[in-house]
């Protein structure tokens, strides 16, 4: 059927040979737009950031919109990627926890319910630091730029 379809224009591009300049052009149009609009540039998409490891070391660490703050992070190897395998809220056990500069977090997206839930979950009898944020709910954006974080030392409980 679909070689049917194919010699069947094959046949009105010989008759018609503007045909075959319209439908090739429209073509080319078509494939441009398309890959012109559903990405852009990886150096569009470069978010820098701050980062202090446990011991007070600081890090420029970089990352890209659309990307979540502890894929950075693990990227850098300031989170063990192996301590947190998922980035669903379902399955945090708050192993990517960070502490996010307080002039950042107003510029954040408020914590949902859950990763409230979560950190609260995780604070074990002790005070929740209002710094705190999951990196895995944390989307990275080009607003984010310079954003100061610090990545907190793992506990025992979280180490595999």
């Amino acid at each position: 059927m679909a070689i049917a379809g194919l010699q069947r224009i094959s046949s009105q591009i010989s008759r018609n040979p503007t045909l075959s300049l319209s439908l090739s052009s429209r073509a080319i149009l078509s494939r441009s737009s398309a890959t012109s609009s559903s990405s852009a540039k990886v150096s569009d998409r470069i978010v820098k950031l701050i980062a202090y490891d446990f011991d007070g070391q600081k890090r420029e660490i970089v990352g890209l919109s659309g990307q979540t703050l502890l894929k950075a992070l693990t990227n850098h190897n300031l989170i063990d990627p192996a301590s947190h395998r998922l980035e669903d809220i379902d399955a945090c056990s708050a192993e990517c926890e960070v502490n996010i500069a307080e002039e950042w977090l107003e510029k954040l997206p408020p914590a949902t319910y859950d990763e409230q839930y979560v950190l609260k979950r995780n604070a074990r009898h002790r005070i929740l630091n209002k710094h705190s944020r999951l990196g895995c709910q944390v989307v990275l954006t080009q607003e984010m730029q310079g954003m100061v974080v610090a990545v907190p030392e793992a506990k025992p409980w979280d180490t595999p």
